[in-house]
């Protein structure tokens, strides 16, 4: 008798389990948004004595996921090339190059990954991850603005390309360059050109609608 009940109770806890397998939700995966290099800016700012010298970087890919209702979701990254460095002053950004600063032969490029993302307040974020720069890894804090988010009217999307979203950012950290080996020693060292680098980024992204394949 406790036989002739058991396998009947096995069968219905295997059909239990076996439902609550297909009716966990499974997490999605945040949308892919293209970033528009036209309207990206990564740039720099550090200070020759007392004032500030900016510069940029003309070359550079990202990618971006990012999920504006689960922000834990997102990701970024960023990789950019150094021999592009850009200050407006070709004699300094040849010194840039050197080995004095980001030995741009040996160490061609930076990157950034994102390792997790938070939201901190409305419409604002922070990313951390990882910096790297002529092979030091260091972990930073990226402050995130979302500057804004807009749908795109179907009228307008062919003009754009398809696109039927836009949404634009502001980031910022700030970090010390002696931590990298970026610079020259000595009496320079923070003399002339100080340790501390503010580097700001403006982007806009690009999301297309999800074109999901035709089944039979």
């Amino acid at each position: 008798m406790k036989k002739q009940l058991l396998v009947p109770g096995l069968v219905a806890l295997a059909a239990l389990t076996t439902a609550a397998t297909i009716d966990e939700p499974t997490a999605t995966k945040p949308a892919a948004w293209s970033v528009d290099g036209a309207h990206t800016e990564i740039n720099f700012s550090v200070r020759h004595f007392f004032t500030p010298v900016t510069g940029t970087f003309d070359r550079w890919e990202a990618s971006l996921e990012f999920d504006a209702e689960s922000p834990e979701n997102s990701r970024v990254e960023v990789q950019i090339e150094v021999a592009s460095v850009n200050t407006g002053n070709e004699k300094r950004d040849n010194h840039l190059r050197s080995g004095d600063w980001f030995e741009a032969d040996l160490y061609p490029h930076i990157t950034f990954e994102s390792t997790s993302v938070r939201k901190t307040a409305e419409g604002r974020f922070v990313a951390r991850g990882n910096l790297t720069i002529k092979d030091v890894s260091q972990e930073v804090e990226l402050d995130i603005d979302m500057l804004g988010i807009k749908d795109i009217p179907e009228q307008m999307r062919e003009m754009l390309g398809g696109v039927s979203q836009v949404a634009s950012f502001a980031a910022s950290t700030e970090i010390d360059r002696r931590d990298y080996g970026v610079g020259v020693g000595g009496w320079a060292e923070t003399v002339i050109v100080g340790s501390g680098v503010e580097i700001s980024i403006a982007l806009e992204a690009n999301r297309k609608p999800t074109v999901t394949a035709a089944t039979n």
